[in-house]
Order: structure tokens, then C-alpha cells, then sequence
């Protein structure tokens, strides 16, 4: 792969910032490496791109870069998830930036190395959540080095979440206007019950029902008039742990109906919330499952319950 610029030297830190400083690129293949460089050039960027193979010893050399980029077409194996632990460790620490580019079908070996939600993570992101992704990861370079030295504030890759939850938020709202389609939302910890006793009997054939009633409404209606997920997330988790079958992230986002990129943002948020849990495949180290929290899952037995017998969807 060709570099356009070349920012060689021992070690890298807050020293050497410059915002001149190129995004590094580490790509799956051409096609991968020529998409990335598209995105990266249209902000006003120079790249630098080496194959996902090289990526770490070019990490070692790197002088500085604006951010970290790295664009998969394909399964890397072992040097993927070896690149993708050490941009997790980069963000986290504030020393770069990072962002993770994939298709859906890597959803879960992606996602399983992005624990703490510090690494941007965009899966078949189109143009404009691809660029937006890109300005919050240079906009945290250049201030990163005063949020870190401010003890009084945040830290940094928490602002950054933050800050790219909402560029995210922003890109959502504007696509739904342009479209004619407004909404909004707000997520919420699952208050604690003050009902006693035992959780009432719930099938799963009710969920189920719900669902697909749910479903149904995109046949008559806009579908982007019901683009909030966190609902169908829900149905969907109470449905499967009903069944006690084990829900990873992948088919978690196919079960939300809304852009992959989307559909992480708000598993993020759920979880973050205190509604969804994470947990490790214990067979599968490149998994991660997704179930409801005790108390999201009392509340929604609880719901299921009251509004019995004209189920609301």
C-alpha cells in the first residue's frame, strides 16, 4: 500500500502533536485501504496506510497521527485482534484516537474487542457517519492534551464517548429531517419495584406476538417513524432469555431493524444505562452476548403483566 507521508520516529506522545499529523490507516486489503483514504482525504487529511499485518510495528515507529484507522473487508484473524486491542489501548489511554471500520458480518470479533466503548466503532457507516466519526476523533487530538492535563475535568476518553455519542445523535437527527421524519428519545435506568412476590408466568409466544405485531407496522407505515430500537431490543432479549437461548451482539442488531452503526450506539447506551449486560462466550473468546439485566427483565415481566389483555407493542 502506498503512503503519501511519512512521520518516522522512535516513539510518539504529547510532545510531538501537530495537526498536521496524517491519519494512520491499517486496511484488509486495497479496496479497504482506498476507502479509508477516500474518507480520510474528502476532511482535509493526508493518510498514511500499511496492511493490518504491518500495523503494530508501524505503531512503534509513528511519530504522530491525527488519528488511528483501521479498515477491515475481511476477518484478519490473530493480527486483527492484536491491532484491535492495541487502538483499544490508544483511545483508552489518550494517546490516539481510534477509529474501526467493518461489515456487518464482523459485528461480533469486532465487537468483543471493544469492551469499553472508547474506540469508534462503525459498522457498514455510510459517508456521512464515516466523516462524522473522523472529526470527533481529530477534534479530540486537538484538545486531548489540555483535557488531560485539566484535573478537574472529565477524563478524556470519557469525553470522547460522549462526545461521539452525540456527533452521532446529531447525524441520526439530521438524516431523519432531511427525510421529512423527526424524532426523539431518551434512555432511562430501570427503576427499582416496589411490587413483592413472585414475577408473574410469562410465555414466550406473547413476546413473540408482540414482535411480529410490531413488525407488521412497516408494511403499512414508514419504518423511519418507529426508528427507535430500544424496544424491539428489549422484545427481542426478554424473548430469548424466555427461551433461554444466548443472543449475540450481531443478531441482537438485526433484531433492532436501524443502520448496524446505530444499533451499537444503542446497545451502548443500554448498557450503559444499567438495562443490558454483557457477557464473554466462554466457548468463543471473538463473542460477546447481550442479555437484559435483572431488574430491565422484572420491569418488562412486570409490564407484560399489567397491560394484560390488550398487549401494547
Amino acid at each position: 500500500m502506498d503512503s503519501s507521508v511519512s512521520y518516522l520516529a522512535p516513539q510518539f506522545g504529547a510532545a510531538t502533536l501537530d495537526q498536521r499529523a496524517p491519519v494512520l490507516i491499517a486496511a484488509s486489503s486495497e479496496a479497504a485501504q482506498r476507502r479509508a483514504a477516500a474518507t480520510v482525504e474528502a476532511a482535509g487529511y493526508r493518510s498514511v496506510s500499511v496492511p493490518i499485518e504491518q500495523a503494530l510495528d508501524r505503531l512503534a515507529l509513528q511519530a504522530a497521527a491525527s488519528a488511528l484507522w483501521v479498515e477491515v473487508d475481511r476477518d484478519g484473524g490473530d493480527a486483527l485482534d492484536r491491532l484491535l486491542d492495541r487502538a483499544n489501548s490508544e483511545a483508552a489511554s489518550g494517546r490516539m484516537p481510534a477509529i474501526v471500520a467493518a461489515p456487518g458480518a464482523l459485528i461480533d470479533p469486532v465487537v468483543a474487542k471493544m469492551a469499553d466503548g472508547t474506540t469508534q466503532l462503525l459498522i457498514d457507516a455510510d459517508e456521512g457517519e464515516r466523516a462524522a466519526a473522523l472529526a470527533v476523533a481529530t477534534a479530540w487530538r486537538r484538545h486531548g492534551a489540555s483535557m488531560l492535563n485539566d484535573v478537574s475535568s472529565e477524563p478524556s476518553s470519557a469525553r470522547l464517548r460522549q462526545l461521539s455519542d452525540e456527533v452521532g445523535r446529531i447525524a441520526a437527527t439530521l438524516a431523519r429531517l432531511s427525510s421529512g421524519v423527526g424524532t426523539s428519545a431518551t434512555v432511562e435506568r430501570p427503576a427499582p419495584t416496589s411490587a413483592t412476590g413472585a414475577l408473574p408466568e410469562l410465555s414466550g409466544e406473547t413476546v413473540r406476538s408482540v414482535i411480529r405485531a410490531r413488525r407488521l407496522r412497516a408494511k403499512f407505515l414508514d419504518p423511519e417513524l418507529f426508528a427507535d430500537p430500544a424496544w424491539d431490543m428489549l422484545l427481542d432479549l426478554l424473548a430469548a432469555e424466555i427461551a433461554q437461548h444466548r443472543v449475540p451482539v450481531s443478531s441482537l442488531c438485526i433484531a433492532a431493524a436501524v443502520p448496524p452503526t446505530t444499533a451499537l450506539r444503542w446497545i451502548k447506551t443500554m448498557t450503559d444505562n444499567g438495562l443490558f449486560l454483557r457477557r464473554a462466550d466462554p466457548h468463543d473468546g471473538r463473542r460477546i452476548f447481550v442479555e437484559l439485566a435483572p431488574a430491565a427483565s422484572e420491569a418488562m415481566r412486570r409490564y407484560f403483566a399489567e397491560v394484560r389483555p390488550q398487549v401494547a407493542v
